[in-house]
C-alpha cells in the first residue's frame, strides 16, 4: 500500500475528504520524523516503535572486472 492507497482508506474510514486525510497523514509523518530526528523515540501501541538507530558503514565493492 503507497501513500494515496492509505490516504483513500483512511478518507473513506474517518469520512472525510482526501485532502483533510492527506493533511493529517502528512502531519503524522512529519511530527514522527522531526521526533526521531530529535534522538526520541515514537511508539504507537498495536502500530509500532519508531527510533533513531547508529549502524556502522558499510564496506562497498566494485562488482566491474578491471580492464587492463
Amino acid at each position: 500500500m503507497n501513500k494515496s492507497e492509505l490516504v483513500e482508506v483512511a478518507a473513506k474510514e474517518a469520512g472525510i475528504t482526501k485532502a483533510a486525510a492527506d493533511k493529517v497523514l502528512s502531519a503524522i509523518v512529519g511530527a514522527v520524523v522531526q521526533t526521531v530526528a530529535k534522538g526520541e523515540s515514537v511508539t504507537l501501541v498495536g502500530f509500532g516503535t519508531f527510533k533513531s538507530a547508529a549502524r556502522a558503514a558499510r564496506t562497498g565493492k566494485n562488482q566491474r572486472p578491471v580492464l587492463r
